[in-house]
């Protein structure tokens, strides 16, 4: 029996799995037409709009649908650098079709699994679910099986500079509806870039403007030493926050594993993971206790929600990273909509942050403190076309 008959054999199987076998399948399904029915999606141009300030990628079908993602200027490793997407790009996806997502992205292969994933698949991972959501009129994280319609939202701050700053913008998340606030301690003018004792003060001083009762999250963005971990972890523990995001570097496994054991506060870890296939070593051996990942790290959406599935298997919650432009905020959040082991979205401050004027839906919290998930079809914060031809200095192609 064919899969396209087995319907309901092929349901069962899309759902178990995250529709990371046939996305396409899981498209059609979701509005009662078979794969075969969805408009021609072969991939007709790849090109890129260079503005002043931003790129954005741009994926056509041959049936006119355009899927776009942000291709943002990343850190200096280059597993985070989009230089060359283009050419990549146009390498391997003129021709194919958008409903072979899982064989155009997958990381499958021994170099991908030995060195981790450049993000160019991710990117074109990305814009093919806004292609898939478009072709069938879904928001994507209806096709993955949505699970709920808002997200619980945390004000994600910058690195300010002083307690005094941590305080004024604690105070105002809250003004605004905040349920939950995150620190980003401040960067200081040391070899170390870290002054432990500020950091305790800003941990303090946010606590106590806060309330006792609002949520607070800590996020030292991997740069403690493992004794200063364990001083800032048993305070974290003291002053009841909920999360203790990359105290030590990624890759210091022995010292997670001691800072897990030895702090109550549960400890965040993932974003600077390059590979889906790494992440087991840090679950089996106990050095996370709540896995985070950057989509654009992990293969996309795609490598995002196998990620998504694994933790839930091991029974830890997942929440990933949201930082940058709606689009980055989109696909993440479409992940979170999706996977039942999430409480949270990370909002970058002010929530202006993620605004584009090329982009005509803004990201805000409602008056309870949730995201409302996005109505609009594929990543569903729509590019607004006119606004994106005045920015465009020149069309890459």
């Amino acid at each position: 029996m064919s899969r396209l008959k087995a319907s309901r054999r092929g349901f069962l199987r899309t759902a178990a799995i995250g529709v990371a076998a046939d996305p396409a399948l899981a498209a059609a399904q979701a509005v009662g037409i078979k794969r075969g029915d969805l408009p021609d999606l072969t991939v007709k141009e790849v090109k890129v709009y260079v503005m002043e300030r931003w790129q954005l990628a741009s994926v056509v079908t041959a049936s006119g649908i355009e899927g776009n993602y942000t291709l943002a200027n990343r850190y200096f490793h280059p597993n985070w650098s989009n230089l060359g997407w283009l050419d990549y790009a146009k390498s391997v996806l003129p021709g194919k079709s958008a409903l072979d997502l899982p064989a155009i992205t997958s990381q499958w292969v021994p170099e991908k699994r030995r060195l981790g994933q450049l993000s160019y698949a991710s990117a074109i991972d990305n814009c093919l679910w806004d292609i898939l959501g478009k072709a069938v009129g879904l928001p994507v994280y209806r096709i993955l099986g949505a699970y709920r319609d808002r997200v619980l939202a945390y004000a994600s701050s910058q690195h300010l500079n002083t307690v005094e700053d941590f305080v004024a913008d604690v105070k105002r998340c809250k003004a605004e509806g905040f349920k939950a606030y995150k620190i980003h301690p401040p960067w200081v003018n040391t070899p170390s870039r870290v002054d432990l004792k500020l950091d305790l003060e800003v941990s303090k001083a946010v606590r106590q403007a806060a309330g006792d009762d609002f949520m607070l999250l800590h996020d030292r963005v991997g740069a403690y030493t493992r004794h200063e971990a364990m001083i800032m972890g048993r305070l974290l523990d003291e002053l009841n926050y909920v999360a203790y995001e990359d105290p030590l570097p990624t890759k210091d496994i022995e010292g997670l594993v001691e800072v897990c054991r030895a702090v109550d506060t549960p400890v965040h870890i993932g974003e600077f993971i390059f590979s889906i296939y790494d992440f087991p070593e840090y679950i089996r051996r106990g050095a996370l206790d709540v896995v985070r990942f950057i989509v654009d790290n992990v293969g996309g959406i795609t490598g995002g929600m196998k990620l998504a599935h694994l933790s839930e298997c091991f029974g830890l919650e997942c929440v990933p990273h949201n930082w940058g432009d709606a689009l980055d905020h989109a696909v993440h959040f479409h992940c979170e909509l999706a996977m039942p082991n999430n409480v949270w979205i990370e909002l970058t401050q002010p929530q202006t942050a993620s605004d584009r004027p090329y982009i005509k839906d803004r990201i805000r919290i409602d008056k309870d403190g949730y995201v409302p998930a996005p109505v609009k079809p594929g990543l569903g914060y729509e590019v607004d076309h006119a606004a994106l031809d005045k920015l465009t200095k020149r069309i890459e192609r």
